[in-house]
């Protein structure tokens, strides 16, 4: 049953991670494009949601494995 739990939490974070390397090569390419101040603004704040969302959700994985590890 907690093994459930760890490996759940496991693929979550792995999730989040994923999406933050995204985010983080995203923010490069817009960086590297030679956008305007504005234009650059807009684009990281495009990115911006999606960063929080990875971040949610690469804690909320730890949290759960951490929850399995100590309950089993």
């Amino acid at each position: 049953m907690f093994d459930f739990i760890i490996w759940g939490g496991a693929t979550l974070s792995l999730a989040g991670l994923l999406g933050l390397v995204w985010c983080i090569l995203r923010v490069m390419k817009a960086r590297k494009s030679n956008l305007s101040d504005d234009e650059l603004r807009a684009s990281v704040q495009a990115v911006l949601p999606w960063n929080l969302a990875s971040l949610f959700l690469s804690v909320i994985g730890l949290m759960m494995v951490i929850l399995g590890v100590s309950l089993g």
